[in-house]
């Protein structure tokens, strides 16, 4: 394998599938059996997801919503997600632990780096829920600090699109896609992969990124052994 320890952010967004809201059944379980497979070949797996499939805190601050509370919201959508996850993994036989930004046992226990590292040697996957546990930050934002943290070779960023583009690929046909990328590319020509928090934390502490569509299955294994199928985010 390429990687022998990675972050991976999972988008709250791509758990609906084809509904409008929630999780989808199919794509959760999807996920679940990719992870898995990569879990197998010995990769270190910590993930964060995000919660935008429940509920936005920006989103709900623009609708009249306290932007605390809005944003505490957000934080238990992305626990919500991270049980579901915990389960289809579970379904699948992997070993899998949640671990949370905020007290919340018995539904996981408090995320720490040393109780990571410890599960990540006993061959667990580890999911990071609640964000970074205060208000103001992302999912992306979170993703970023936990790769970090957890000392992971690269932060992989599964998207519905394949890869980061000169604009919105779902918006503009005319899009072009990068093959690699650096961060100041991506500040200068103001692409919004990820906000500028997540960015600029990756770029300061030399974290690569790496874009891809996971909800093709099967892609999650090609990225982790070195299939250029994505986008690149490097120094």
């Amino acid at each position: 394998m390429k990687y022998k320890r990675i972050l991976l952010k999972l988008s709250g967004e791509s758990l609906m599938g084809k509904q409008g809201y929630g999780i989808d059944a199919e794509r959760l379980t999807s996920y679940a059996k990719q992870i898995h497979a990569i879990a197998q070949k010995g990769v270190q797996i910590g993930i964060v997801i995000g919660g935008g499939n429940i509920f936005r805190g920006l989103s709900g601050a623009q609708q009249g919503f306290d932007r605390v509370a809005g944003d505490q919201m957000g934080m238990l959508a992305t626990v919500i997600n991270s049980l579901a996850l915990r389960s289809a993994l579970e379904a699948e036989g992997q070993k899998v632990r949640v671990l949370t930004s905020i007290r919340m046992e018995p539904i996981g226990n408090l995320y720490d780096k040393p109780k990571a590292l410890r599960l990540f040697d006993k061959g667990e996957v580890v999911i990071i829920a609640g964000g970074t546990g205060n208000p103001y930050f992302t999912t992306d934002t979170a993703s970023a600090l936990r790769a970090v943290e957890i000392e992971a070779d690269i932060m992989f960023k599964g998207t519905r699109v394949d890869g980061i583009y000169t604009a919105d690929p779902e918006q503009d046909p005319s899009a072009t896609k990068f093959d690699e990328i650096t961060y100041d590319e991506i500040l200068n020509r103001n692409l919004r992969i990820m906000d500028l928090t997540a960015i600029t934390l990756c770029k300061e502490n030399k974290m690569p990124i790496y874009v891809f569509n996971m909800d093709q299955e099967g892609n999650l294994m090609k990225v982790i052994e070195g299939n250029k199928i994505g986008t690149l985010v490097k120094p």
